[in-house]
């Protein structure tokens, strides 16, 4: 399944293909996603994992967690320049909270910006969401110039066992 938009295909990556990556198998993975994916992908198995557990026990999910994101214009058309998601469907109160990055050989080009954008675009049109949360270190000086100016509000601070303090940003976009 696939959307497109201005800037971005976003390749919903099947979990067939998520296994292929943590495995190494960037051609399998590439060849089930139908899209080639760069070796930034097989670098986030971590990622993979975590998401292929999450599927197992919650499928409805499917559609939010994991996104290759094609360029369609400029400089880096037709490459797979990184991935967004959510961790999981909108909960009972509509709150969704995304995830993002960016190939590390592709970063300060605007991607992450304009995949956000785009997500964020989505989100609006999606009367499940009414929230959309994001969660970032406060020493990620990229992440969080990436969310300024785009409405997000400070909202608190959380602990988290494996990436330590991140402050939560929400924006309400219904």
């Amino acid at each position: 399944m696939s959307t497109t938009s201005a800037d971005y295909q976003l390749v919903t990556l099947p979990v067939e293909s998520m296994q292929a990556l943590v495995e190494g198998d960037l051609d399998t993975a590439s060849a089930v996603a139908g899209v080639r994916l760069t070796p930034f992908f097989a670098a986030e198995a971590w990622l993979w994992g975590i998401r292929i557990r999450q599927l197992a026990e919650s499928p409805e999910d499917a559609g939010w967690v994991a996104k290759a994101a094609v360029a369609l214009t400029g400089e880096d058309a037709g490459t797979a320049v990184g991935h967004i998601g959510f961790h999981g469907a909108p909960d009972e109160d509509g709150r969704v909270e995304i995830g993002y990055s960016v190939d590390p050989q592709l970063r300060r080009r605007g991607h992450a910006r304009r995949m956000l954008r785009q997500e964020l675009a989505r989100m609006v049109a999606d009367p499940r969401v009414r929230v959309v949360r994001a969660s970032i270190s406060p020493d990620n000086a990229p992440s969080l110039g990436t969310i300024a100016g785009l409405g997000f509000e400070r909202v608190g601070e959380q602990w988290d066992d494996e990436d330590g303090l991140e402050v939560l940003w929400e924006l309400r976009v219904s």
